[in-house]
């Protein structure tokens, strides 16, 4: 029987994106050991995309080998210190190029998204970080650099994991932060967007490190 290779990497991809969110909201908290079988059971697959989503989430640094062991990655305090640190050479640069590349109806939604955690007592975690990923990845993809783009998105997926996993975030993580990056992309600032971002890094690296 031919195999469909399409198909296949079609089911690959979407194994490889349910994982990639289950980690990044700590569904799969860091150590847990992965179990193959077991997870193509759950999520209704053959083992052959899960072998393959697997191998992709392994060569990304998110799942790691323990004697031998596949687990998914502990992201330390000095993995996130990293993270922020290398988002912070990069991401306010990315805002500031943003401020001509990003749509202004990308802009309109995050200020509409803004408006409604603002107006909410108790908004929904789900969309707090909905709108934090459209911010910073539309930043980034807008930035008109392919490698600031990938960096961006890779260091933020180390930074998400260690706030979801410790639940670090608040109701209302950043808002004034977040609102003067909104602002400056609506004025089309770019220093302005360079000087928020910047803020904004440094505020929340300072906050995790005055909890430990």
């Amino acid at each position: 029987m031919d195999v469909d290779v399409p198909a296949e990497r079609s089911l690959a991809d979407e194994t490889y994106q349910s994982l990639l969110t289950e980690i990044l909201s700590a569904q799969l908290a860091g150590g847990a050991v992965v179990q193959e079988r077991r997870l193509a059971a759950r999520l209704g697959v053959s083992r052959s995309p899960m072998r393959d989503a697997l191998g992709r989430l392994e060569g990304q640094g998110l799942l790691v080998r323990v004697k031998g062991v596949l687990t998914v990655r502990i992201v330390t305090l000095a993995d996130y210190l990293n993270g922020v640190a290398m988002r912070m050479l990069v991401e306010p640069s990315a805002a500031a190029l943003a401020c001509k590349g990003i749509a202004a109806e990308t802009v309109a939604d995050l200020a509409a998204m803004l408006d409604a955690i603002e107006a909410d007592p108790d908004p929904d975690p789900d969309f707090v970080w909905a709108f934090d990923d459209g911010l910073h990845q539309g930043i980034a993809d807008a930035s008109g650099n392919p490698f600031m783009a990938d960096t961006i998105l890779q260091m933020r997926r180390y930074t998400t994991i260690f706030e979801r996993q410790r639940k670090l975030a608040h109701r209302k993580p950043g808002l004034s932060d977040h609102q003067g990056i909104v602002r400056a992309l609506l004025d089309r600032d770019a220093e302005a967007a360079r000087a928020a971002m910047t803020l904004h890094l440094d505020r929340i690296r300072r906050n995790v490190l005055s909890t430990y």
